[in-house]
This record gives C-alpha cells, structure tokens and sequence, in this order.
C-alpha cells in the first residue's frame, strides 16, 4: 500500500511512517551530494553533516504526515487541498527554527505550502505532468 492507497485523515501513524521513510530517503541522497560536492575535513564532520541533513528531512517528512492528517481529522475536510498546505507550511515552520532563522521559515512555510496544495490538487483532478498524450 502506498501513501495515496490510505485514506485521508483516518490511518494518521501509516501516512506518517510513509512521510517520515521518504523523508529519510531525501535525506540520505541529498547528504550524500552534499559531502561530494563539499567535501568535509574528516570522517567525523562527514558523518555529523549526514546525520543531521537525514534527520531534519525525516523529521519534516513526519511533521508533514502528521500535520496533515491531524488537519483533516480536526476540520473534518479529508480531501481538501488546505490539509497539505497546512502540512507542507508546519514542516516549512520547522526547517526555520532548525536553522534559526524566520525568514527561512517563512519562504519554508509558503513554497511547501504551495507545493504540497498543488500536488493534492493534481492527485484529485487527474493531472498529468509527462507520460504520453491521452487520446
């Protein structure tokens, strides 16, 4: 089962799971690039910048299942789009305070925000960004 199979706002710790795998998985990529294209001085400081580049991505990911999920519980809206906003700007919200700075934060908080609207919005209308044309 994948994360669109659940349904929304009902089976919160498996979203939640899946997020936070995805996350970790980000992170674990994106830490890797990191050390090859900055290279640090020792085994150490290549191990630290990892982990904590893999951890903060895991930690959005969870933030996001679960704010999201807690989203549609509380509104009672399952389906709606402004359930990933509110995800996508919580997860946004703590990137910010992980690197101490608001404005971070904020531009976080609007472009996940954004981000993850649109992207319930394709899921639920259909869009297709690639693949071959529909006749």
């Amino acid at each position: 089962m994948g994360y669109w199979d659940l349904q929304e706002g009902v089976d919160c710790v498996e979203k939640t799971w899946i997020t936070t795998k995805l996350g970790t998985a980000l992170g674990l990529v994106g830490s890797a690039y990191q050390i090859v294209a900055f290279q640090p001085d020792s085994a150490l400081a290549a191990l630290q910048r990892a982990t904590s580049t893999t951890v903060t991505l895991a930690s959005m990911g969870a933030i996001f299942g679960m704010a999201t999920c807690l989203s549609a519980q509380a509104r009672e809206a399952p389906d709606d789009p402004l359930n990933y906003f509110f995800g996508g700007c919580v997860s946004g919200i703590f990137l910010g305070a992980r690197t101490h700075s608001a404005m971070t934060g904020t531009s976080a908080c609007l472009g996940l925000g954004t981000l993850a609207f649109f992207t319930k919005v394709s899921k639920v209308e259909g869009w297709r960004l690639a693949g071959p044309p529909k006749l």
